[in-house]
C-alpha cells in the first residue's frame, strides 16, 4: 500500500470515526449479550491499535476490521482464553504493532528508545556545529579610525 493509499484510508477511517462518534459516542456499540465477556473486551480493545485506523484504540474505532477483531476478541474470551492469550494470539498474528504499549524486548526497542536515540544524536550534532560555528567566527578589532568614525555615526 502505498502514501497516498495509506493517507486517504487514514482519512476514511477518521471521517467514519467522527460521524460513528456523533452518533454513538466515542466507544464502539457492544455486540455481545454476556456482560462479563463484554466488560473484558472493553478493557482488552482499549488495549489493542486498530490495523487500520492506527492512532485509534480498537474500543474507539469504526473500522470494519476493527468489528471484525472485536469480535474474534469475543470469541477468544468466550473460548476461555485468558487477556494475556488473547494479546498473544493477536500479537503472533498481527506482530507488535497491534499493541498500544508493546512489550519492552529486542524486537521492540526501536519504537521504545528509538525517538530518544534520535534525540541524543540530534543534539549531539547541534553541540557540534554550535562549536564549529564559534570557531569560524573571530573576533574582529576596530581600528582607531575605524572606532572614530563609528562614534561619528552614533552621535549624529
Amino acid at each position: 500500500m502505498n502514501l497516498l493509499q495509506r493517507c486517504w484510508l487514514g482519512l476514511a477511517c477518521g471521517v467514519a470515526a467522527l460521524s460513528a462518534h456523533a452518533q454513538t459516542g466515542p466507544e464502539a456499540a457492544p455486540l455481545a449479550q454476556d456482560p462479563v465477556v463484554e466488560a473484558r473486551l472493553v478493557v482488552l480493545s482499549q488495549e489493542l491499535r486498530c490495523l487500520v485506523c492506527q492512532n485509534e484504540s480498537l474500543a474507539s474505532s469504526q473500522a470494519e476490521l476493527a468489528d471484525d477483531l472485536r469480535r474474534e476478541v469475543r470469541d477468544l474470551i468466550r473460548q476461555g482464553k485468558s487477556d494475556p492469550e488473547v494479546k498473544d494470539f493477536l500479537v503472533s498474528r498481527y506482530g507488535d504493532f497491534v499493541l498500544y504499549r508493546p512489550e519492552v524486548k529486542p524486537l521492540t526497542w526501536v519504537l521504545w528508545f528509538g525517538p530518544f536515540v534520535l534525540l541524543l544524536v540530534a543534539l549531539v550534532l547541534l553541540g557540534r556545529y554550535v562549536q564549529e560555528r564559534r570557531l569560524q567566527i573571530k573576533p574582529q578589532t576596530l581600528s582607531d579610525e575605524e572606532r572614530a568614525r563609528a562614534e561619528q555615526l552614533l552621535k549624529g
